[in-house]
């Protein structure tokens, strides 16, 4: 585990109020499961609305409605291959970050199990 505290001071001290509302905001995007289902397919490769739609077993208009907003956060992009319109992961960095959040959640589920065994 790495500790978030340094010699110069806590990272979090270096933005402001209005920065420090962007990053709850990037942090709200990615609080909704189906998001973060989208993000994870598209981890794979790039997928059109009905792709997505069909792997995580809802509505094009549900998955539209998301990746709208994964757009406009900046998490995803657009590319249009003549009718239809396809979406990838933007970078790597929010895969990055949610890979380190569920392993981070993954150890503490484990050390529940152990102290409970």
């Amino acid at each position: 585990m790495h500790d978030i505290n340094n010699q110069h001071g806590h990272i979090m001290d270096k933005f402001s109020p209005k920065a420090l509302e962007q990053i709850a905001a990037y942090f709200k995007v990615l609080a909704d499961p189906n998001r973060l289902q989208i993000l994870s397919l598209l981890r794979e490769g790039e997928l059109n609305v009905g792709e997505l739609a069909e792997r995580c077993n809802s509505t094009s208009a549900n998955i539209s409605r998301h990746l709208s907003i994964l757009s406009q956060h900046g998490l995803i992009t657009r590319k249009t291959q003549g009718t239809r319109a396809y979406y990838q992961l933007t970078d790597n960095s929010t895969y990055a970050l949610c890979k380190l959040v569920c392993e981070n959640i993954t150890q503490k589920i484990n050390a529940q199990k152990d102290a409970f065994n």
